[in-house]
């Protein structure tokens, strides 16, 4: 399985388009704190934060779950490795790792990006409001683990690409979501918090807050159960589903 995921870390590296696609997204991030910048105040910094990082789940989620799931279905490379003797669970789990290892490393670097871009417009961020901007930027790695883990089910079920990007991209601009939370309302039941976002909203407010380890304890393991659940789902799937050539 390392050897597998070397090979996909080496081939995501070499990804010219990827450069290209956060460059673009880097210098259009620059523009809009650009734009604001003629109204920072004390709170712009983590006020903007939270508005901007809200679209990464869709602007770098989107891209590493398309290259690291669904790339293997254009190619037929997913074949190519069953047939190889690779097991479908070692599979599913490298996928899993690399798409926490992109969206980790991604999500570790954009606080520092929004920080340089911030000080270098004259807004330098003090350590809480750093803390603060890390806190935030965990909010939406957690969001984009939990919308790969689900759609990770329609990659592994369906095998097809379509039905699973737009799925991921059903999630994460929270059609979903707000669908599941109209329903809810309608039949008095609070399941907007027991969703992907409300689970991370309660571990962000945790971290905040500064709360006690116990107070993060019942979101992260219903966090843990979310993603372990949509990852049971999908090696259900995968495995029902015969390979198709």
């Amino acid at each position: 399985m390392l050897k597998l995921i070397r090979g996909e870390i080496y081939r995501l590296l070499h990804k010219k388009s990827m450069y290209i696609y956060f460059g673009v997204v880097a210098a259009g991030y620059f523009l809009i704190a650009f734009v604001r910048s003629g109204g920072f105040g004390e709170e712009s910094l983590v006020k903007d934060a939270i508005n901007l990082f809200v679209a990464f789940p869709v602007l770098a989620g989107g891209f590493f779950f398309t290259a690291i799931y669904t790339d293997d279905l254009n190619s037929k490379n997913l074949i190519t490795l069953v047939g190889y003797g690779i097991s479908k669970a070692k599979i599913m789990l490298a996928k899993f790792l690399l798409i926490i290892m992109s969206g980790a490393a991604f999500f570790c670097l954009l606080p520092l990006f929004h920080y340089a871009v911030y000080a270098a417009l004259g807004c330098v961020a003090t350590a809480s409001q750093l803390v603060m901007i890390f806190a935030v930027s965990l909010k939406f790695l957690l969001m984009t683990l939990a919308f790969s883990a689900l759609s990770s089910i329609v990659v592994f079920g369906l095998q097809r690409t379509t039905f699973a990007v737009v799925t991921y991209l059903l999630l994460a601009f929270s059609v979903v979501g707000t669908l599941i939370t109209a329903i809810s309302n309608v039949l008095e039941l609070n399941l907007a918090s027991h969703l992907a976002s409300g689970i991370t909203d309660r571990i962000l407010a945790g971290i905040i807050s500064g709360g006690s380890l116990a107070s993060l304890a019942l979101p992260v393991a219903e966090y843990i159960a979310y993603v372990g659940i949509a990852s049971v789902l999908s090696a259900v799937a995968f495995y029902k589903k015969e390979m198709e050539f």
